[in-house]
């Protein structure tokens, strides 16, 4: 599947149609690679990955996924390069251009991937940033539709903070038909701008109460509150205990829901160790599934 996209920031660039075309086909990878691995469909092709922002599974699964479809991944510090010297972003994006075939980032400032995709000629992908985390979105669906066997009419309910990860989840939801119930303490709320596109597709709401917007939710989800902020104690206090999940709000969901974190978790703050180490977690069928949707989104901007 080719999509029509060159860059993939937000997932506002895809259709519908391409977000769970991106799902299937990655279901699709992960049967291959199971039953003896994946055609080489980026033969040569080359991913230039820049980190500003530690990485364990956006690393792993892209250097991995690009090794299992015949490519090669070049892993960039940003003391690795001269961005920390004062070199331009546009400068860099039109270089890495002549010697890459995609161009992921991990950065701090969603601006600085704007900038990237402006002035680069090959596809760029937000492997994370202060405002998006479109990738992680991929994997997630991926995995409620191996366990739901659809995403037509899932509830999601998000508990905690409205961050990067929520705002895509927003976008995710829209594209695929779930609705969401969002919780967050006051102020914690996810960008209103993309609360307000996904609306004019889905039902997306607002609420300071956990437990009801738990209740009848066949998936449950939540993140650090400190993901891409410090760990300041009075922040912290203003999520706790309120909007940890725990056994008593997972009894809010339906029986069979499942519960997803994109990890690293700190146990027993935003997630008790009970559920994530329980029945209902999901989260390393999650983690693994980045692997698949990275493959999938990769050969869909670059292969030839």
């Amino acid at each position: 599947m080719k999509l029509k996209t060159k860059n993939l920031l937000t997932l506002a660039e895809l259709s519908p149609k391409e977000f769970v075309g991106l799902i299937d086909e990655s279901i699709k990878l992960k049967k291959e690679l199971k039953k003896g691995g994946n055609k080489p469909l980026l033969k040569n092709k080359t991913l230039t990955m820049i980190f500003q922002k530690p990485s364990t599974r956006t690393r792993v699964s892209f250097e991995i996924g690009m090794s299992q479809l015949g490519g090669y991944a070049v892993n960039l510090s940003s003391n690795d390069m001269q961005l920390s010297r004062g070199e331009s972003v546009e400068d860099t994006a039109k270089t890495l251009s002549r010697y890459t075939d995609c161009i992921m980032a991990r950065v701090y400032d969603h601006d600085l991937l704007e900038k990237l995709s402006q002035h680069a000629t090959i596809p760029v992908i937000n492997g994370l940033s202060d405002a998006f985390h479109p990738c992680q979105i991929l994997a997630d669906f991926m995995t409620i539709k191996e366990k739901k066997k659809k995403l037509q009419g899932i509830k999601i309910a998000w508990v905690g903070d409205g961050n990067n990860v929520c705002n895509s989840m927003i976008y995710g939801a829209a594209l695929s038909g779930a609705s969401m119930s969002i919780a967050t303490p006051k102020g914690f709320e996810p960008d209103k701008k993309t609360v307000k596109e996904a609306q004019k597709s889905t039902k997306i709401k607002l609420t300071t109460d956990p437990i009801a917007a738990a209740k009848n939710a066949d998936v449950v989800v939540t993140d650090t509150y400190s993901s891409i902020h410090n760990d300041d104690p009075k922040r912290i206090k203003k999520f706790l205990p309120k909007y940890q999940v725990n056994p008593k709000l997972m009894k809010s969901a339906n029986k069979d829901a499942i519960f997803m974190h994109c990890l690293p978790a700190k146990r027993d703050q935003e997630v008790t160790s009970s559920v994530i180490d329980g029945p209902q977690s999901v989260i390393w069928d999650e983690a693994e599934n980045r692997l698949h949707t990275q493959k999938a989104l990769l050969a869909s901007l670059i292969r030839a």
